[in-house]
C-alpha cells in the first residue's frame, strides 16, 4: 500500500493512492498515518478494505507521509561513496543525530533557508518508518518492526552543523529541514531496500544519482542496532544517509539560495519537489 496525508498544514486526511492512481480518504477507518494504524494490525486492517467503495478525494496538498513522529533518527555517514567524497572515514559503528520533529513537513512543501544560512545543502536519504514498539530486538528480526519506507530529504545547514562547535543536530533541525513522503510505502512492496535507485537535481541538474546498495549499515542492522540504545515507537522515522553529490562534497561547494528548486526521488517510493526560500 501507498499511504499519505492529504490536506492543509494541520487539516490532513489520511488517505491511500490505488492502484489506478486514486486518493482514497481513508478517515472512516483510522484517525491518521501513524500509532496503531501502522501497527502491523492495523496494515493487515487496512490492506484487507475494498479500496474501490473508499470516498475518492481531489488531489491537493501532500502532507508528511506519517503523523505522531516522535523521534526523527538519522545516520551520518552511511554511504561508503559519499563518505568519501566528504573526506571522511567510515565509522566503526553508526554515526547517530537526531533531527527536531519539528523539521517534518511536506514533501513539496517550501523550505526555508534560515537566516544568517550560507550553506544550505541537500541529501536524498531512505526513510524507514517504524510499526510497533522495538527494543533490544536482533537483526534477524529487526523487519518485523518495520512498517515500511519513504523518500526523506535530510536538508542540511553545513554552516550550522560543522562549524558552530557541539552537535550536528542544529545544522539538521531548521523548520521545513525535513520532508517526508510523499507516501509511507509499506515494506510488502519493496523487495529489497538495499538495492533501490536515489536521484536528486537542483534547478534540473542532477546532483545525485545513487543506489541504496552502497549503504554501509543496511536497514534490519540499523534498527536493531538504535534499539539497542533506546526504544523505537510507531511512528519513528529512521533516516539512513545519503549517496554521494551533496553540495558539500563538490569542487568548490555549491549550496542552496532562495529560488533554487530541487527534485529528488527514490525507486518505487515516489518523489519530491522543493523551492527553497529565505525565511525573514
Amino acid at each position: 500500500m501507498k499511504l499519505m496525508r492529504i490536506g492543509p498544514i494541520g487539516q490532513e486526511k489520511p488517505a491511500l493512492l490505488d492502484q489506478d492512481g486514486k486518493i482514497r480518504d481513508l478517515s472512516a477507518h483510522v484517525a491518521d498515518i501513524g500509532g496503531a494504524a501502522i501497527s502491523p494490525e492495523g496494515l493487515s486492517q487496512l490492506a484487507a478494505l475494498n479500496t474501490a467503495t473508499l470516498p475518492e478525494l481531489a488531489p491537493g496538498r501532500i502532507g508528511a507521509c506519517v503523523a505522531g513522529t516522535g523521534k526523527f533518527i538519522c545516520i551520518g555517514l552511511n554511504y561508503s561513496d559519499h563518505a568519501e567524497e566528504t573526506g571522511a572515514t567510515v565509522p566503526p559503528e553508526p554515526v547517530i543525530f537526531m533531527k527536531a520533529t519539528s523539521a517534518i513537513c511536506g514533501p513539496n512543501d517550501e523550505v526555508l533557508i534560515p537566516r544568517g544560512s550560507e550553506k544550505t545543502d541537500w541529501e536524498v536519504e531512505l526513510g524507514v518508518v517504524i510499526g510497533k514498539t522495538a527494543k533490544y530486538v536482533s537483526e534477524a528480526e529487526a523487519m518485523d518492526y518495520v512498517a515500511g519506507y519513504c523518500v526523506s530529504h535530510d536538508v542540511s545547514e553545513r554552516a550550522f552543523q560543522t562549524e558552530r562547535s557541539g552537535q550536528w543536530t542544529k545544522g539538521k533541525s531548521c523548520d521545513t529541514f525535513g520532508p517526508i513522503g510523499p507516501w509511507l510505502v509499506t515494506k510488502d512492496e519493496i523487495t529489497d531496500p538495499q538495492n533501490l535507485k536515489m536521484w536528486l537535481t537542483v534547478n534540473g541538474d542532477t546532483m545525485q544519482d545513487g543506489s541504496s546498495k552502497t549503504m554501509v549499515y543496511g536497514v534490519a542492522f540499523l534498527v536493531s542496532y538504535l534499539s539497542q540504545f533506546m526504544s523505537l515507537h510507531p511512528g519513528d522515522v529512521i533516516s539512513t544517509g545519503t549517496p554521494p553529490g551533496v553540495g558539500l562534497g563538490m569542487k568548490p561547494p555549491r549550496f542552496l539560495k532562495a529560488g533554487d528548486v530541487v527534485e529528488l526521488g527514490i525507486e518505487g517510493l515516489g518523489t519530491q519537489k522543493q523551492t527553497f526560500i529565505a525565511d525573514i
